[in-house]
């Protein structure tokens, strides 16, 4: 019952070596069938030893030496001469490991694919390398489905913006049936010519996709699916509102003034003291104000971890610990001239900049630059509060009344105010989303006549492209099939593709994703 394998071999020495556990055996006496002819025979040629790696056993490895006995074919019009006995469930042709261990390996090929594979195989005690995982992968035979009655259409990318393909499922069973190169009509017509049971196609609004099933399957009913729709409706109600930005912004957004930062008054400091005091003061301001580290930043183009350093401190000094008193320059005799000038009110430091050198200073500008610097008033600009950005405005228009912020709805309306087209738009919006999710199809027609009585160009570009896919768009509308299935499967490509880095090629990506799903 544990070892039901090894019933037709005779068992001759179990034991353990190196922390692997090796069992000798040979096969049984008696004859044995030729794998062309099936001829029984028990003439035996020679005899040779067989290692295969079996599963393990007490978290110890396995190897099985068995010998077995090569055999002459008696059958004369048998293109074979010689033949090697095989042990059902023990052995195969070519084979270096018992099928049980060949099944392990299977599923962690079909799971993770070659590296990842690799890693989990040694822990399994089953070392291969990831190009043998593959070949097992690829050498499994696709999962047996029947052909479908109504088939799931959706495109998946395979190297994003550049190479894209078409992933075909079973809406029923949502099981995948096929991962076809590229995306084109004819190559989503040629598989549905060879599967001529399908009755329904479930789609997306692409056009290649609508003509491929047109041609391929013309007795298939096309229902186009209800997410594209509101996603196409969401990209022309972005053009709506796209048109009149202007009045997005409210007559009160634009720019605030902050009050005039006082330069710290005392002894005679550094431009390095008087800078960082400068800057301190004007933080804790803006602080004070309920401005965030963030926007403080922004405005005084500083680093984040700076303002962060003047807000947990309380005074300048703690800012200032182990700084350099000021050293003496060539400006200290004419400090107290600038003093009187700058009382007098001269705060043109080039203009002082030349009286110093008339009375004999050598010095740059740029010192006396600095020494100004603290007494200087800076008035800080700070942006107040953004209008409602296009896409917002979007999300407000396209979601649902009620899940809606007691804020986001007061905004809304005031861009309604300003903006009377957009709460037209809302107005349809809404219609169009009772018919979605109430599925009545029906109704669809009076919506695209109250959409084209609206100056909403956005709007019309979105009705003429329903006009122009109708059997399908309605079908969608009333029809409880949709392409949900197909997403998901979708989803489950991109994740494969993760898994492989993005390395995968399509057999390989394709093979993965058939058998993960089958089991």
């Amino acid at each position: 019952m544990l070892f039901p394998h090894f019933s037709a071999v005779l068992v001759e020495r179990v034991f353990t070596e190196c922390g692997v556990v090796r069992i000798v055996a040979r096969t049984l006496d008696g004859a044995a069938l030729c794998p062309d002819c099936e001829l029984p025979s028990n003439r035996v040629h020679s005899c040779y030893e067989r290692r295969l790696a079996d599963s393990p056993i007490g978290d110890q490895p396995v190897l099985i030496e068995l010998t077995v006995r090569r055999l002459y074919c008696g059958n004369g019009l048998c293109g074979r001469r010689t033949f090697v006995e095989q042990v059902a469930g023990l052995t195969f042709r070519y084979g270096r490991r018992t099928p049980a261990s060949r099944r392990v390996l299977e599923a962690v090929a079909v799971a993770l694919a070659g590296r990842a594979g690799a890693r989990l195989a040694v822990t399994l005690h089953s070392a291969v390398s990831r190009t043998t995982l593959l070949r097992l992968l690829m050498a499994l035979s696709d999962p047996y489905w029947e052909a479908p009655k109504v088939l799931g259409v959706d495109d998946f990318a395979t190297r994003r913006g550049q190479h894209y393909g078409t992933v075909l499922i079973d809406c029923e069973t949502r099981k995948p049936l096929a991962l076809l190169p590229g995306r084109d009509a004819g190559t989503l017509a040629t598989w549905l010519r060879e599967h001529p049971r399908i009755e329904v196609i479930c789609r997306d609004r692409a056009g290649s996709y609508a003509e491929g099933a047109r041609v391929g399957a013309p007795q298939a009913v096309q229902v186009a699916d209800r997410f594209h729709l509101w996603q196409n409706l969401g990209t022309a109600v972005e053009q709506c509102v796209r048109q009149p930005t202007v009045c997005l912004r409210s007559p009160g957004s634009g720019l605030g003034e902050l009050p005039d930062i006082e330069p710290p008054s005392g002894r005679e400091m550094s431009p390095i003291e008087a800078r960082v005091r400068e800057r301190h003061a004007i933080v804790h301001a803006l602080l004070h104000q309920g401005h965030g580290i963030r926007e403080i930043s922004r405005e005084l183009h500083m680093g984040g971890n700076t303002v962060r350093r003047c807000a947990r401190a309380a005074t300048p000094e703690e800012l200032l610990g182990g700084r350099q008193q000021p050293r003496p320059s060539q400006l200290d005799p004419y400090k107290s001239h600038l003093d009187k000038r700058w009382a007098e009110g001269g705060t043109n430091a080039i203009q002082l900049h030349s009286e110093l050198q008339g009375l004999g200073y050598r010095g740059s500008y740029q010192i006396i630059s600095d020494y100004l610097r603290p007494r200087r008033r800076r008035r800080i600009r700070v942006v107040g509060p953004a209008p409602p950005g296009l896409r917002q405005v979007t999300g407000w228009i396209m979601r649902h009344p009620d899940r809606l912020s007691e804020s986001e709805g007061k905004q809304l309306t005031e861009v309604f105010t300003r903006c009377p087209e957009l709460e037209a738009a809302h107005r349809l919006v809404r219609s169009f989303a009772a018919i979605l999710t109430t599925r009545t199809g029906q109704h669809l027609k009076d919506w695209v006549v109250s959409a084209r009585a609206e100056e909403l160009p956005g709007l019309h570009s979105f009705a003429t492209g329903l006009e122009k896919d109708w059997g399908a768009v309605v079908q969608g509308l009333t029809s409880h099939w949709n392409s949900g299935p197909v997403e998901g499967r979708v989803n489950h490509i991109k994740m494969v593709k993760r898994q492989m880095f993005g390395r995968a090629k399509l057999p390989l990506l394709r093979k993965r994703v058939l058998l993960t799903a089958a089991r």
